[in-house]
């Protein structure tokens, strides 16, 4: 059987994760978990050489040189560097365009945490079968609580191998997660599809065909670099940046899931990465110096300073250089919009 092609997306500045994640040291580039970054447990995720092609990256100018030194041994096939972001409809047609038309693509983000990865591998297989009879595919996380930071996938009717989707749904208020929660059906939109070459490209020209054309002429128009290629940036600015779950996977007849629970997290924001860290008996994480006395649920992640927390529960105190974060673990989803200390 044909080997399956990731397509690893590397970009966004994870501003919810500041002020550990900075413009110079984006969220897919830091050791958040365990000795490797976000980014090479990405590339270690695709070690089984027997069931993956080496990887295809995606990646802007600005992080080109994170990426690069970041690949170690990693087997890839090479890197195209965005000329400006565009979401990831424009993206992953730039792969497409790049690799042959009956290519299954696995498309992951370049900063998820998977805890399961046989899990992981046995999803892929199954997303790449259906891949190849013709769908697109989604992987729905098993939701373990009313999220509402998370897009949601409505579970259809049964097929070989998975479902049919029957809805996507965008992040909900907490009463409809609730209602998500108390019904079934429903799984968290993980953010990684699987699906041929040819078929994302056709499907992608049928419901954004100004995007599709805009994408194949930035990719006649650019350049080879060694193991980079540069789309042509006139053509490729004129794309209307667009996710491709609104460019297509909500627009397509033939959209299907796999059921994938496999301790996935999208590491969005402190509390996610709270909840993904070992914690001790009162859920209590620390990382760094630190002394807590009467805590329940208080992360600290200091680089240097001693942290000392009394009688606090569910709060985030991130220490970085001269910066300084607390946060309810409520409230660490709203990090992202602070001013000031991230240069808006």
């Amino acid at each position: 059987m044909d080997r399956i092609t990731p397509v690893v997306l590397c970009g966004g500045s994870g501003t919810r994760l500041w002020p550990r994640s900075r413009p110079s040291a984006p969220k897919p580039f830091l050791r958040l978990l365990g000795e490797q970054s976000l980014f090479e447990q990405t590339l270690a995720r695709f070690g089984d050489t027997a069931i993956f092609a080496p990887v295809l990256l995606v990646t802007g100018k600005d992080q080109l040189a994170l990426v690069e030194g970041q690949l170690g041994e990693s087997a890839i096939s090479g890197i195209i560097v965005e000329p400006e972001p565009k979401s990831t409809a424009a993206a992953i047609a730039l792969a497409a365009l790049r690799l042959p038309g009956d290519a299954v693509m696995l498309v992951c983000p370049s900063d998820h945490h998977i805890a399961d990865n046989a899990l992981f591998c046995a999803a892929a297989r199954q997303s790449a079968a259906l891949a190849r009879a013709g769908w697109l595919v989604a992987f729905g996380i098993e939701p373990t609580r009313a999220e509402t930071g998370y897009g949601y996938i409505k579970r259809g009717e049964p097929i070989e191998g998975g479902f049919r989707v029957e809805r996507f749904v965008e992040k909900p208020d907490q009463a409809r997660a609730e209602a998500f929660l108390s019904e079934g059906g429903y799984c968290w939109n993980g953010g990684l599809f699987a699906f041929s070459a040819g078929i994302f490209l056709e499907e992608l020209a049928r419901h954004r065909p100004a995007l599709s054309q805009a994408v194949r002429a930035a990719v006649a128009g650019g350049k080879e670099e060694d193991n980079r290629f540069h789309p042509g940036a006139a053509a490729f600015a004129r794309i209307e940046a667009e996710s491709v779950d609104y460019a297509v996977m909500e627009q397509t007849s033939h959209a299907a899931m796999v059921e994938a629970n496999m301790g996935w997290s999208d590491i969005g924001n402190w509390q996610a990465l709270r909840d993904a860290r070992e914690a001790d008996a009162e859920g209590n994480v620390v990382r760094g110096t630190a002394d807590l006395l009467d805590c329940r649920n208080v992360m600290v992640d200091s680089d240097a300073p001693r942290v000392s927390v009394v009688g606090l529960e569910d709060v985030i105190v991130v220490v970085d250089g001269d910066e300084v974060l607390v946060t309810s673990a409520e409230g660490a989803a709203k990090v992202g919009k602070l001013k000031g200390p991230q240069g808006k």
